[in-house]
């Protein structure tokens, strides 16, 4: 019966040591992963940024060639026009805003924005366009407003639904809202 008491302070004592060790390793997985996040935002926001200055630069050389006669129905142009429209004001954040609403904010055809989606842009649809900036709102808003709940995030962004966006945020990144969420601020 000693050997047996023993034993079990033995083991009670090992299973201490090995939940320390994976606390350990779940603290340092968080921030690797938070540190993973916070680059990955800072790369996608310089390539944004580069890739925006190489279409302003586009737009000029064009403008400076065809000043005169300038064709507003290029695909770069267009694709400028999109993101000045939509970013600059903020139209993603309206539920309501789709592909439907911004065709005829710039003008075209629905068939004619889903051909320069599929010609110019990584999303390859106005609705992955519109999502993806929905979901970089929610992203910014889960770290930037801890106190807010998750519907409210979702609201906030843009999104109709709480289940859309956790649905986008796992496709995207493999974790939930509340998930994303803990881990920046458990790093913080």
């Amino acid at each position: 019966m000693k050997k047996l008491k023993a034993e079990n302070e033995r083991l009670t004592a090992e299973v201490a040591e090995l939940k320390k060790q994976l606390d350990y390793t779940r603290e340092q997985f968080v921030r690797l992963m938070s540190r993973n996040l916070d680059l990955s935002d800072r790369i996608e926001g310089d390539l944004e940024f580069r890739r925006r200055v190489d279409v302003v630069r586009e737009l000029i050389e064009m403008n400076m060639e065809r000043l005169r006669n300038a064709d507003l129905r290029d695909d770069a142009q267009l694709m400028a026009i999109v993101e000045t429209e939509v970013e600059g004001q903020r139209l993603h954040l309206n539920p309501d805003f789709d592909a439907a609403a911004l065709a005829k904010i710039i003008g075209v055809s629905k068939e004619r924005l889903e051909r320069l989606f599929r010609n110019k842009s990584m999303y390859r649809t106005p609705e992955g366009y519109i999502d993806n900036l929905r979901l970089l709102a929610a992203l910014r808003l889960l770290r930037e407003k801890p106190n807010y709940s998750i519907a409210s995030i979702s609201d906030e962004a843009g999104f109709k639904h709480v289940r859309t966006m956790q649905r986008k945020m796992v496709d995207a990144l493999g974790l939930t809202p509340a998930e994303y969420r803990a881990l920046y601020t458990r790093d913080l």
